[in-house]
């Protein structure tokens, strides 16, 4: 007996995935990982609201940006990719962090340590900005580790 639901020429299943939900009669919604940008960006953020909780003074005044790659028209030493880059205020603009996610994400082996590597990776350029010590900006430095 043919089925709608068959897999007719391996072009996939007929009809929906999911049915609707039986009490309601709304169509249920599927639930799909979250991508690496919005993983990165969530990563980002939490680190941002981790500092402003910490040292309210070393974000005072200062954007951060994400950027996926470096551009090749910026100056770095070596053969090493830089993973973010500080840009000193000016008298039109204010300071500025960039935060590069595709060095990032290729250093960490999983998302705890993507976490981990963004936020050492943020405070270090706002201590290079703002003039203050990674400890003044992150008391708990310690306590995040690799290992």
């Amino acid at each position: 007996m043919p089925s709608r639901r068959r897999d007719r020429h391996q072009r996939g299943i007929r009809g929906p995935m999911a049915l609707p939900n039986r009490y309601t009669g709304a169509p249920v919604r599927l639930r799909r990982a979250p991508e690496r940008s919005e993983v990165f960006d969530r990563a980002v953020r939490d680190a941002l609201a981790r500092v402003a909780a910490t040292c309210p003074e070393a974000v005072a005044g200062i954007e951060v940006g994400i950027e996926d790659v470096p551009l090749l028209a910026t100056a770095w030493s070596g053969d090493r990719v830089p993973l973010a880059a500080a840009l000193e205020p000016t008298d039109t603009t204010p300071g500025r962090v960039v935060v590069y996610r595709r060095p990032l994400e290729l250093r960490a082996d999983d998302s705890a340590m993507l976490r981990v590597l963004v936020h050492q990776t943020l405070v270090e350029q706002l201590a290079a900005l703002t003039g203050l010590s990674v400890d003044e900006i992150d008391p708990d430095a310690a306590d995040d580790d690799f290992d």
